[in-house]
């Protein structure tokens, strides 16, 4: 079976070949470093099946264009799948799975990470020190015991993220419309407006859907502590740019961290450094010395890399024997 595998990196044809290599009969793997979209499907020319990431474009026209390309299957190295017209897909007979779970403590260290390098400010004492010098002024923190972590989302990663604010000694809310009774074993679940309302600390870990586009907007912002920190590594488009922007500029959002951003699409997972990035939004947020930014590398851990490999090999065998898939994506199950 001949698989054209988009969006691919040096690092994503590594963990793809070695657990290729463990397959009875391997697949051929057609690597392209190019994103999926409309203008680029015709890679998938002679191809039973796609393999994309998070910013590959599958709408419906590129569905259908796969569709009379003979391709019968997407295969998602994420967990995410808003990028996909489900809808579209079913119509077709497209099967599309994903990783609905890999390695959920990669993501949430990084989101600790954020945390404590933004409160610390370990990023901006590195430079100082490279450079001689030694002052503290600027680098002030607090220390995070005894301080309210509102976790919006309470699945695999959120669980993950509230066990280790737990360990540090921090209150933990959270917030899902399906309760998690694991979490309840060591958080508090509330409601939204309460949640913001009550947390030093807010951090997102949610799926991405039409009808939750800009949760987290003006209006939440206004609800949340002045000085409150914001962490999203979970999708982008989940929280307002120029909103949070807004908050930032008047001081009511005291800090920012993000792994994740709306329209990063043309900007993450690629060398930008020579280029002039015309992105205007995302140019503001960067000169704010409360706001960091990382480059959707939550997941990037050898273990997930190694786990996202073994069961995108796990849903293509599915394609190829004709077996039900436990991964498939069924439907746009909406639950925030």
């Amino acid at each position: 079976m001949k698989i054209a595998v988009f969006s691919a990196h040096t690092y994503d044809k590594n963990f793809l070949d070695e657990a290729n290599r463990r397959e009875p009969v391997p697949f051929d793997l057609i690597y392209q470093e190019a994103s999926l979209s409309l203008q680029t499907v015709a890679f998938a020319q002679g191809c039973d099946a796609i393999c994309v990431f998070v910013n590959d474009v599958v709408n419906a026209p590129v569905l259908e264009a796969l569709y009379r390309l003979g391709v019968k299957g997407v295969f998602l190295r994420c967990a995410g799948f808003n990028n996909v017209d489900i809808a579209a897909a079913q119509k077709l007979g497209l099967l599309v799975a994903r990783v609905p779970a890999y390695a959920p403590e990669a993501v949430a260290e990084h989101t600790v990470a954020l945390i404590m390098t933004l409160n610390r400010h370990t990023h901006r004492a590195y430079n100082r020190v490279r450079e001689g010098n030694f002052m503290l002024n600027g680098l002030l923190g607090m220390t995070l015991h005894g301080k309210t972590v509102g976790i919006i989302g309470t699945g695999k990663i959120g669980l993950a993220v509230a066990k280790i604010m737990n360990g540090f000694g921090c209150r933990v809310l959270g917030f899902d419309p399906t309760p998690s009774p694991e979490f309840t074993a060591i958080g508090e679940m509330v409601n939204l407006d309460s949640l913001l309302a009550r947390s030093d600390i807010v951090t997102l870990h949610c799926p991405l859907f039409e009808h939750n586009r800009h949760m987290i907007n003006r209006e939440k912002l206004g609800l949340m502590k002045p000085g409150a920190m914001l962490i999203n590594t979970s999708r982008g488009a989940l929280i307002d740019t120029r909103a949070v922007i807004l908050a930032l500029k008047s001081r009511r959002l005291g800090a920012l961290g993000i792994d994740v951003y709306e329209e990063e699409s043309t900007l993450f997972f690629h060398d930008r450094s020579s280029d002039i990035i015309d992105d205007d939004v995302f140019q503001r947020l960067m000169t704010f010395p409360n706001v960091l930014v990382t480059g959707h590398q939550g997941f990037f851990t050898t273990e997930a890399l190694r786990e996202i490999a073994d069961v995108t090999f796990q849903n293509l065998n599915c394609l190829v024997n004709g077996t039900s898939c436990p991964n498939a994506v069924l439907r746009h199950e909406a639950s925030f």
